[in-house]
């Protein structure tokens, strides 16, 4: 049986659970989807929401916590970094499928707090973003092997990268907040 260190902790591996459960078992049809959105020129649109809705939910957990002035320009700098992104891959003719950008590096987030909790409450794995990387990018490789056993999915080499990039953008990005906040006093 799986212990947790905390309750926190339990909610965050459940939130990975639930997140990992959602992008496997939409796996084979998620190119439908796409298809019937773009279809009806709503992909855009749907993705835009999807986005926007995750972006709400971030942000007003983080204005929550009333992040110090370093803390709040990283998180402006890394989100910039992600919508920058976003609006680049626009310009990619498989645009929609390269939704693992987001995707995996919710995944990576999530774990990465999941692991720093278990560290600050049992002092161990001693590099919970190493862990963090390592068990999300499995993740993501876990995800392009489905598909190659799908029918009409490949297994894509380019996804394997927006993957990775994905888990380093959102593990990177959880060290420098978190030295944003040390030198914040928080």
């Amino acid at each position: 049986m799986i212990q947790f260190t905390s309750d926190r902790e339990r909610r965050l591996w459940l939130w990975t659970a639930a997140v990992m459960a959602a992008i496997y078992s939409t796996l084979g049809i998620a190119q439908d989807i796409a298809v019937e959105l773009r279809e009806r020129n709503l992909l855009r649109i749907s993705l835009a929401i999807a986005f926007a809705a995750i972006a709400v939910a971030v942000i007003s957990t983080w204005v929550r916590r009333g992040p110090g002035p370093r803390e709040a320009g990283v998180a402006i700098a890394v989100g910039f970094a992600y919508l920058w992104t976003l609006l680049r891959l626009q310009e990619d003719p498989n645009w929609a499928e390269r939704t693992h950008l987001v995707e995996y590096g919710i995944v990576a987030a999530i774990i990465h707090l999941a692991l720093k909790e278990r560290k600050a409450n049992e002092r161990r794995p001693q590099h919970p973003a190493a862990w963090a990387f390592g068990a999300s990018a499995a993740l993501g490789w876990i995800d392009e092997g489905i598909q190659w056993l799908l029918p009409g999915r490949v297994y894509d080499w380019i996804d394997v990268g927006f993957n990775l990039i994905a888990v380093t953008v959102a593990v990177v990005g959880g060290l420098v907040l978190d030295w944003a906040r040390r030198r914040d006093g928080r």
